[in-house]
């Protein structure tokens, strides 16, 4: 398959997961009953391949540049969408646990995978499952390559990251419930970097650099760039919450009524004055549509809608510029590519 990039990967991408699927369902270090092979092929088409699907496309798209004029082979391709399964796999065991924590009820547009009858807390060890299938699939396919220490190393850093920013939400939202001056803006960066930024944005690239041959310790740099644009991207996020078109973003945003550390929030509590913060105590985190509107009126007085749009200016400008001091030109590609994908998105 020729690296011009222009070979749409996603057909070839969305057919390798029944194959790894299948690979799972046969592995010989459990002898399946039949009850357990269809609950963990039900598990697994209902809750892994449902989403957009741009973490785990990312890794391919991230190796060809990396691969600058050199023809990809098809092993390298089907290599690439096997990483890229593995972070939806991973994406998958954070959102089944995330949504028991949260007590939601949807995700992707239908019930979360507990909500189901026959299922509820059976999905704290489906969600086991799944990270354990991320060790078998990349013992299948990359035990006999040199970067397979690396991969694992990978993996286990960013999960552990992720839970580790998972942890830090789950006690900063159990205070802000009772105090909402908790909510400071070096505790949000610091939850959105190790929450999202690290596995949505940092990992695929990382992925793909190590299938390149590269060491991940020569590109610290990379990193921290990948971490501020997951940051933005989560800022991006607060704000479509509640600015953002339903119809558009597929949702209806309720970040205001579970109380969340949205960033919007941390930004109206800085400018607030007295009377604007007693609104905002006397309604965030409130279900009645009234008190949402309320919180939405104080925003909108604070001009908070600005300041973000003044933000992603400001964001995107400081980005180009870190990217472009790289030397490496199919890195700053890499990197440019991520960012075209993100700047100034509706959904």
């Amino acid at each position: 398959m020729a690296s011009n990039g222009i070979v749409d990967v996603r057909p070839k991408f969305e057919k390798i997961y029944s194959e790894l699927k299948a690979q799972i369902l046969a592995d010989p270090a459990f002898d399946y009953t039949e009850d357990a092979r269809q609950w963990v092929d039900k598990m697994l088409d209902y809750t892994v391949p449902g989403g957009k699907l741009n973490r785990g496309l990312s890794v391919i798209d991230s190796y060809r540049p990396l691969k600058a004029g050199e023809e990809i082979s098809e092993d390298e391709v089907f290599l690439g969408c096997v990483l890229g399964w593995c972070i939806e796999w991973l994406q998958a065991y954070f959102l089944i646990l995330d949504d028991i924590m949260d007590g939601s009820h949807t995700r992707r547009g239908q019930p979360c995978w507990f909500r189901l009858p026959k299922v509820g807390l059976i999905a704290v060890n489906d969600g086991i499952l799944l990270r354990n299938h991320i060790c078998r699939i990349l013992k299948m396919h990359f035990r006999t390559k040199p970067y397979y220490v690396d991969l694992l190393d990978l993996f286990n850093e960013v999960e552990f990251q992720t839970a580790s920013g998972q942890l830090l939400d789950l006690i900063t939202t159990h205070e802000g419930a009772t105090d909402l001056s908790k909510y400071k803006m070096p505790t949000y960066v610091r939850i959105v970097q190790y929450k999202t930024a690290y596995y949505s944005f940092y990992l695929p690239v990382a992925c793909a650099l190590l299938m390149a041959g590269e060491n991940l310790d020569n590109h610290v740099d990379v990193k921290n760039i990948l971490v501020q644009m997951g940051t933005y991207f989560q800022v991006q996020d607060d704000y479509l919450d509640c600015f953002g078109d339903p119809e558009v973003i597929g949702k209806i945003g309720t970040d205001i009524e579970d109380f969340k550390c949205s960033w919007l929030v941390v930004q109206a509590l800085e400018r607030a004055n007295e009377s604007q913060l007693q609104r905002l105590y006397a309604n965030y985190g409130k279900t009645d549509p009234s008190c949402v509107a309320e919180v939405k009126a104080v925003y909108r007085d604070l001009g908070i809608q600005d300041v973000f749009f003044e933000y992603e200016r400001t964001s995107y400008k400081e980005l180009i510029s870190s990217i472009e001091a790289q030397e490496n030109e199919s890195l700053q590609l890499v990197l440019k590519s991520f960012l075209g994908k993100i700047y100034k998105r509706q959904k």
